[in-house]
């Protein structure tokens, strides 16, 4: 028995992956696993890639990943991330990658022949690393590459011929490696610089300036004759002179600022943001949001600096920063892939978010908008995530207590029953979980992230969207057909409350090791079938617990985690259940209809007096994915 509820666990897990895109054992979605390879292969001392989680939707809900409304890969953005270790083969399998930037960490070993396969790429980054072995002749098959930038790192052998045929390379560096032999030259070459070769002491050829063995020298350039001096009618020759030298040393003078400059850049990359103006219209007004610069956000969070991350996700990274007036703020740099003219509808959906006005959800304070980024700044929240005070307290700080946490149910149901009620048009979360239920200096509940499914979604005009989420807390029908309503986040809030009460993860594999079931829902289930109460309360809170409350909170659970949005409550009838007001009645209606069903479609279980497993009242079409 135990032996097929493991089989049957794993089972489910597969089935949801392969709906998701994202990982299993056997995965469908071979970019996903072509990424997760690369994540088991670099060492990340700064968790960057901590949100490459083979659990979430796919991996376009990465950060540092972008990708088109197909769904594909199109940019990998890792520069500057202290990264170790040696790139895999399987980054080929990226058809439609773009963009490849990997400067400035310490990634070792060769340059992968594969990447010759990305015949999408257009910019290549691998600067600044320590990569040795010879540059693969495959990346002459790179038909659409315009830069390819090679330096500082440790390659070595001659530069391959095919390079030659990329007519649309506009950026070429291979300066500071360990280059031998001649510099090709058939007429594309000579269009760069020296200093793209410089400092390859083996190189030669006419590009370099370096003669190579057994070549005649060059041909020394042409005497430099001066023109005669043009006298004027007045005979000023000399004064005209005199004048030309001090405007050409002048010129000097204020050039070599800008000659300095262009080479401390070349020797030490760096990230630099620049203000651009984006599109505005004045018929949109932003009430008492303030929009701050990016030059303001970027000395707020110190240059988005990694040891300032809050917390990663789909959405993108958040950052603790400090204005200029001392008061502490959470900045959230969106990650997604900019379309032209997006500014204004931008500004139109944060102008409609602002709105929603409530103790229970988080307010925003401010944005910033260039073409190039977004940016959404709100209070910080002193307390961190009601996950984080679960799982990831430090041993100083003490646990939710039981009042605390049914405050905190309390509270993010009536923050979601006005996002869904009082908002025109209606706000949909669609990732509704204890890490977006942000605590305030009172352990206030307050929802976080709503709006940004909307934000995100914006260049989208239909009503099916790519599905965003988490294994574990995705509503059944929103994962077999893409599509959300206010019922979806019903079932994320009732997984959410099994969080609060068990102090677990949604999803946990490790409770395979246990033969238990890795959904927490269906763990529920179990144990209460068993009638084991007690091991399904946090172990922090010992006994300081109310026992007929904990069997409340459940059954308020269990109502919003039902197979079909149709039987879940709305969330302001949540509210009034979780204020004393009509949850009994709720309850016993349930249970008949339930025991009805058993009798009618399922074969008799044990002690099933009132739960059935969570995939035994799902129709197969629901676990099947879109037809």
């Amino acid at each position: 028995m135990e032996g097929s509820k493991k089989v049957k666990s794993l089972v489910l897990v597969c089935l949801i992956s392969v709906l998701l895109h994202p990982f299993c054992l056997i995965s469908a979605n071979v970019e996903g696993d072509a990424l997760h390879s690369l994540r088991t292969n670099l060492n990340d001392p700064n968790n960057v890639l901590q949100s490459w989680d083979p659990t979430l939707v796919n991996p376009c809900t990465w950060f540092h990943v972008t990708c088109n409304n197909d769904n594909s890969v199109i940019r990998v953005d890792l520069g500057n991330a202290a990264l170790s270790g040696q790139l895999v083969p399987q980054l080929g399998l990226l058809k439609n990658l773009q963009y490849l930037e990997l400067y400035s960490n310490n990634i070792s070993g060769p340059i992968p022949s594969d990447l010759g396969n990305l015949t999408s790429l257009v910019s290549l980054d691998l600067y600044l690393n320590s990569f040795s072995g010879p540059i693969p002749e495959s990346l002459g098959r790179l038909s659409k590459l315009r830069f390819l930038r090679l330096n500082n790192n440790t390659l070595m052998g001659p530069i391959p011929m095919s390079l030659t045929n990329i007519t649309s390379l506009q950026v070429l560096d291979l300066s500071n490696n360990h280059l031998s032999g001649e510099v090709p030259d058939n007429g594309s070459f000579s269009l760069f610089t020296p200093i793209s070769f410089a400092n390859n002491f083996d190189l030669c050829g006419p590009v370099t300036g370096r003669p190579c063995p057994g070549s005649p020298p060059f041909s020394p350039p042409p005497p430099f004759v001066p023109p005669p001096p043009i006298s004027s009618p007045s005979g000023n020759s000399v004064t005209g002179a005199i004048a030309g030298g001090v405007a050409a040393g002048a010129a000097l003078l204020f050039a070599a600022p800008a000659i300095a400059f262009a080479w401390w850049r070349r020797r030490k990359p760096q990230e630099f943001f620049f203000d651009v103006p984006a599109e505005e219209d004045p018929e949109v007004h932003l009430g008492q949001l303030k929009r701050f610069s990016l030059r303001e956000l970027q000395v707020a969070t110190d240059s988005f600096s990694h040891k300032n991350i809050l917390g990663r996700g789909g959405f993108g990274k958040v950052y603790k920063g400090r204005l200029a007036d001392g008061s502490l703020v959470a900045v959230k740099r969106l990650k997604e892939e900019r379309t032209p003219g997006g500014e204004l509808q931008f500004q139109t959906e944060v102008e409609m978010i602002s709105m929603a006005v409530h103790r229970n959800l988080l307010r925003l304070r401010g944005f910033c908008m260039t073409p190039t980024e977004r940016l959404l700044v709100y209070p910080y929240m002193a307390n961190g995530s009601v996950a984080s005070c679960l799982r990831e307290r430090p041993p100083s700080q003490p646990p939710l207590d039981w009042p605390t946490r049914k405050r905190i149910a309390l509270g993010s149901a009536r923050g979601l029953s006005y996002l869904h009620d009082h908002c025109d048009p209606k706000i949909i979360h669609r990732d509704v979980k204890a890490a977006n239920i942000l605590l305030d200096e009172e352990f206030e509940a307050v929802v976080g992230d709503f709006g940004l499914a909307k934000l995100m979604d914006y260049k989208d005009t239909h009503v099916t969207t790519a599905v965003r989420g988490t294994i574990g807390h995705i509503a059944p029908e929103y994962l077999s057909t893409g599509k959300s309503s206010e019922k979806t986040d019903v079932f994320g809030y009732g997984i959410m409350l099994l969080e609060l009460i068990t102090g677990q993860r949604a999803f946990d594999l490790a409770r395979l090791a246990n033969d238990d079931d890795v959904m927490l829902l269906d763990w529920v289930k179990g144990l209460l079938k068993e009638k084991k109460l007690e091991l399904l309360v946090d172990p922090d809170l010992q006994t300081n617990y109310v026992e007929t409350e904990v069997e409340q909170l459940i059954q308020v659970a269990l109502l919003c985690t039902q197979g079909s949005p149709m039987d879940r409550p709305k969330m302001s009838e949540v509210v009034r259940m979780l204020e004393g007001d009509g949850l009994a009645e709720r309850w016993d209606e349930w249970q008949k209809v339930e025991v009805l069903r058993q009798e009618v479609e399922l074969a008799p279980h044990p002690n099933s007096d009132w739960i059935v497993d969570s995939t035994d009242n799902l129709h197969a079409v629901e676990l099947s994915g879109p037809r």
